[in-house]
């Protein structure tokens, strides 16, 4: 199997596009493709999942165990003939000084090939130190190749391999010209939900159609080939029996799911319903309610007009049915939402406003403990444990009912409002915070077990 982990000197390199391309382009060959993301995030790794056909998996040190990564990764590339795993920021970029939380680490730590992107925009021979800073600033990191992504140029392409052929032995794979065309704008993000999106597939097919053109890809298998896969058979138990129906919005506005999240909820025994805000005009017979992230704010004129829908939410929450809600879930859920001028009335279960502002208000890692008024089973008597996840939002709750109360305090992150998150009304949570599933917190089971017990009451 080759191992193929994708990172650059810095964030906004060109390791996005060129991890979705070579995707695409290594499936194209009838080679099964297995990707991955470094770290906590959606956008990539639906992009990657849809490009290789398959679920992208998190690999994230900050929320997860290291005996966990390692598993995720063998598990779900056992089979596979590639393992893409596309990094974050810098190569040896991370919140350790020391680097042992980092893409290098990582990297390492799965015995993968690093293949270097490169902005070389307004760089010549500098490109050589470039590549020797990172290459000896961890020299056990498996450094294979290089990608020089935004040449200007045929004289600037020939001034970079004169410098990189002179103070350098890493072969150059690939060299890719600025262009619009291997660009993702910020209007394709709403088109990533699924592979059903046409515009969004002949983005990737353009993405493929580059990497076959501008990079040497049997080269990089070449290189990047270590003869066998590390993994086990998959030992993930799906239970056959299902007692509980919960009902997951998933569509255009709300599509931010980590695939061991949806895997836990089948452990624990329940038939997810799929529910589309834009489409449904009622709730189907469910027990509890799950609405993850998206961008609600994008679709608001569409979710305000589906006043049925939002009545029967509105309903469901008044008559006390278990609902967890993730950041565009908590602002759907507020009373409304207001982005560029305009206010779209929302479900009005969470006493609140949403408001859009033009810069992030809470981004990055969290670190929160349980408060006495956390609605779930056992987790409120675990008061003194840490648990970690991520939050990136452009909202804030405004006009907040005081009587309401928060299932979090933050010891890190911002969440609704520097020192809490969670708001907590009838049996419903509503947060900015993202968990996962993992280490310590598999809050699967906590959600799973309160509706059990709401149902049973």
């Amino acid at each position: 199997m080759n191992r193929i982990f994708i990172s650059a000197a810095h964030k906004s390199s060109g390791k996005t596009t060129v991890s979705i391309g070579l995707a695409a382009a290594l499936s194209r060959r009838g080679l099964r493709v297995a990707t991955f993301k470094k770290g906590p995030d959606y956008i990539d790794a639906m992009w990657l999942g849809t490009a290789s056909g398959t679920p992208t998996w998190n690999l994230d040190f900050f929320t997860t165990p290291i005996d966990e990564i390692v598993t995720c990764f063998d598990r779900e590339s056992l089979g596979a003939d590639v393992a893409l795993i596309e990094g974050n920021k810098g190569l040896h970029d991370g919140l350790a000084p020391q680097g042992s939380d980092s893409s290098g680490a990582l990297a390492n730590l799965l015995g993968c090939s690093v293949v270097l992107v490169l902005d070389v925009s307004g760089i010549t021979r500098s490109v050589a130190a470039v590549v020797e800073g990172h290459k000896n600033l961890e020299p056990h990191t498996n450094i294979v190749g290089i990608i020089l992504n935004k040449i200007g140029g045929s004289r600037h392409e020939v001034k970079l391999r004169a410098a990189l052929k002179q103070y350098t032995d890493i072969p150059i794979l690939g060299s890719i010209r600025r262009s619009s065309d291997i660009l993702i704008q910020e209007e394709h993000i709403g088109l990533i939900p699924g592979n059903e999106h046409q515009e969004a597939a002949q983005k990737i097919e353009v993405l493929a159609d580059q990497m076959e053109a501008n990079v040497d890809i049997d080269k990089l298998l070449e290189l990047s080939a270590d003869g066998q896969a590390n993994g086990k058979p998959n030992t993930i138990e799906i239970t056959s029996h299902r007692d509980v129906r919960v009902g997951i919005v998933r569509d255009v506005a709300f599509n931010f799911y980590y695939p061991d999240d949806l895997r836990a909820f089948d452990q624990a025994g329940v038939e997810l319903v799929k529910i589309d805000t834009l489409v449904d005009s009622s709730l189907p017979s469910i027990d509890g309610l799950f609405i993850g992230g998206g961008f609600p704010e994008r679709f608001a004129q569409q979710l305000h007009d589906n006043v049925s829908l939002r009545q029967d939410i509105q309903k469901f929450v008044k008559d006390d049915g278990p609902v967890y809600a993730e950041c565009g879930g908590l602002m759907y859920l507020s009373k409304s939402i207001s982005w560029r001028g305009f206010v779209h009335v929302m479900v009005g279960a969470v006493r609140a406003n949403a408001v859009m502002s033009s810069r992030p208000v809470g981004r990055g890692y969290v670190s929160f403990q349980p408060k006495t008024e956390h609605p779930w089973p056992g987790v409120a008597a675990r008061s003194e444990h840490e648990f970690r996840g991520h939050e990136f939002h452009y909202s804030k709750l405004e006009n907040i009912d005081p009587d309401m109360s928060r299932a979090w305090s933050m010891n890190r992150g911002y969440g609704i409002d520097g020192m809490t998150d969670g708001i907590v009304h009838h049996n419903l949570l509503g947060t900015y915070l993202h968990q996962r599933n993992v280490g310590g917190n598999l809050w699967v089971d906590h959600f799973v077990n309160f509706v059990r017990q709401c149902r049973s009451t």
